[in-house]
């Protein structure tokens, strides 16, 4: 059965700024856009609530994969965000005070009649390193604190090697891996720590990292492709834009058991799309606010994924109309 045209909102970062070779926000839009779908975007500075109905200023855009000449918008309209069959909310992180309150303005949609991808209420439940601890048998041994003695005990029992991550920092901002016997071990702790007022998170080092980070892309509980990410032999953090290097990987029975394992909360919680962070075989962290790698995936898997997601919400989106009628 045909679907029919769908209006497809994407609040996301300012679109002069994507990357069109790595961003998969706006592969999603292509997707869309491909299947007839409308679709419209929306800077996080465009919602608005009027007498307790949430609305926005819906930009209708077109898009291309032509750098510096991706997009067209067309003139803004102001409306319901319920006219709307579909919301992505897919601003980069970090999740700062601003989208906290978008995600509180999306919670007020109307659910029988709008998809929101994820949902605002699931965004806000999971930190992208604490919602990890939530499987204490997946995750390395952890601390969260801002307590410098007890990083330092911590250190001592985990063997003399950890890594030491903000909670709200995202592409390995502010990301240390510390040692006993570094002579920094101190001014490194109360930098992670702002001198101790700012909670940090550490975790048990893991070797296997230098062998990949490997991120898992999830849709609707279930993984749908992966690729390592290997950091250069100068750094410690494999993320991407740091000089990671994407490499082709599989979805290990371990991997699976993760996504089983996480099936359950993440439906509970509305997390459609999510980027699973697994070392070894332990799950680091769960990101779930703008998961990206879907075409680095694409591109040494011979995967769809963007095609995925849209059938997903396809499916979703003719089973509201149902339920309505």
């Amino acid at each position: 059965m045909k679907t029919r045209r769908l209006k497809i909102g994407f609040l996301m970062d300012p679109l002069p700024r994507i990357a069109i070779d790595k961003d998969t926000t706006f592969v999603f839009m292509l997707e869309a856009q491909s299947r007839g779908h409308e679709i419209f975007f929306i800077a996080a500075h465009d919602l608005s609530i009027d007498r307790t109905v949430p609305h926005a200023q819906l930009h209708p855009v077109s898009v291309q994969r032509r750098q510096g000449d991706h997009f067209t918008l067309g003139a803004p309209v102001r409306n319901r965000l319920d006219w709307l069959d579909v919301l992505f909310l897919r601003k980069d992180p970090p999740f700062d005070i601003s989208f906290f309150f978008d995600t509180q303005i999306a919670s007020l949609v109307e659910r029988r009649r709008t998809l929101l991808i994820n949902d605002p209420r699931g965004l806000r439940e999971a930190n992208e390193k604490l919602y990890a601890l939530n499987f204490p048998e997946l995750v390395p041994e952890s601390l969260v604190t801002s307590d410098l003695s007890l990083l330092r005990s911590f250190l001592a029992d985990v063997g003399g090697e950890m890594i030491v991550k903000p909670l709200d920092g995202a592409g390995g901002a502010g990301v240390l891996h510390v040692q006993r016997a570094d002579r920094n071990l101190n001014a490194l702790l109360e930098l992670a720590t702002a001198y101790g007022t700012r909670l940090t998170m550490a975790q048990r080092y893991l070797p296997e990292v230098r062998t990949g980070d490997k991120r898992i892309v999830v849709i609707d509980g279930e993984p749908r492709g992966a690729i390592l990410r290997v950091p250069r032999e100068d750094e410690h953090r494999s993320n991407l834009h740091v000089g990671g290097s994407a490499v082709a990987s599989e979805i290990t029975p371990r991997d699976r058991e993760i996504c089983a394992r996480l099936a359950p909360r993440l439906k509970a919680d509305g997390l459609v799309f999510v980027g699973l962070d697994v070392i070894g075989d332990f799950l680091t962290e769960v990101n779930v606010t703008s998961p990206t790698g879907v075409q680095e995936i694409n591109a040494l898997s011979g995967t769809h994924l963007q095609g995925e997601m849209l059938d997903w919400v396809e499916r979703h989106a003719a089973d509201l109309e149902r339920d309505r009628s």
